[in-house]
């Protein structure tokens, strides 16, 4: 794996029929670290991660992939580099886990040519770096949501890019399943260098596991930066509307968002 590879926005519109969701964004995801975008709902966290995956075209401004505008680049090149998994993705009925994450390796091959040996390696490595080698033979569908979850990773991984999009990897999960799915991304991120991007909803796990954080309000940048930087009472009035104390995290030293009720300590408020 190499951390070489760029992916910026330079004044990115989006947007659905006839509302603009991204409004002329400026970005730039740092290479070799992890990086989440938080949000309200409906600020275009999602609508974000789409358009640098290529699924959504701009209506305004650029995706950059290493310094080339990513809707112009063919579909299979875009997919050896950059790997996304989506909200809530869906297997194919009664497909076992070592076939699911074998479809990782599509991007890969070419015409004619057969499954090979490397490709089995792939999807070896894969299934081992997520803690899934045992349940190959099993049917997706039998699955808890936090193997599925991983199972799914073992898929983006099985594609051997150098960059990872995850669409709210940890939604529907409990706590135990959402901190080891993080866990997990952190591992892949510490040994193989892996550019990951998520959006996160839970903004303390965000600030936990990220290397560096973007937040959006109404569509547009708010801050971006390290998470000590950008988690602020302030910040999390803008983007998310709420009071709040910020302390530091007993057990990370990271920030950590208190937020403040109309029946929880109100005059303490920032």
């Amino acid at each position: 794996m190499t951390t070489d590879h760029s992916l910026l926005a330079e004044e990115l519109t989006l947007g659905y029929g006839d509302r603009d969701v991204i409004h002329s964004l400026d970005l730039a995801v740092p290479p070799g670290r992890i990086t989440a975008i938080v949000g309200a709902n409906a600020c275009g966290k999602s609508t974000l991660l789409r358009a640098m995956s290529r699924l959504l075209a701009p209506r305004g401004g650029r995706v950059l992939l290493d310094g080339r505008e990513v809707h112009r680049l063919p579909p299979k090149k875009v997919a050896r580099t950059l790997g996304l998994l989506p909200q809530a993705p869906i297997a194919p009925e009664g497909i076992t886990v070592s076939d699911l994450v074998g479809r990782g390796r599509h991007p890969h091959q070419r015409m004619l040519t057969r499954w090979s040996a490397g490709d089995d390696q792939a999807v070896a490595d894969a299934l081992e770096a997520t803690g899934t080698a045992e349940l190959a033979d099993r049917p997706v569908d039998e699955l808890s949501g936090g193997q599925r979850q991983r199972v799914w990773i073992a898929m983006a991984l099985a594609q051997q890019t150098d960059l990872l999009l995850l669409d709210e990897p940890t939604t529907f999960l409990d706590v135990s399943h959402q901190v080891e799915v993080l866990d997990l991304l952190t591992d892949l991120n510490g040994s193989r260098g892996t550019t990951i991007v998520l959006v996160l909803h839970d903004l303390n796990l965000a600030a936990r596991y990220a290397d560096h954080l973007i937040a959006l309000a109404s569509g547009r940048l708010h801050a971006a930066g390290p998470p000590e930087q950008v988690i602020t009472a302030e910040t999390v009035r803008a983007v998310f509307g709420i009071r709040s104390r910020v302390i530091t995290d007993p057990v990370s030293g990271t920030p950590l968002m208190l937020p403040i009720g109309r029946h929880h300590d109100a005059a303490r408020a920032v």
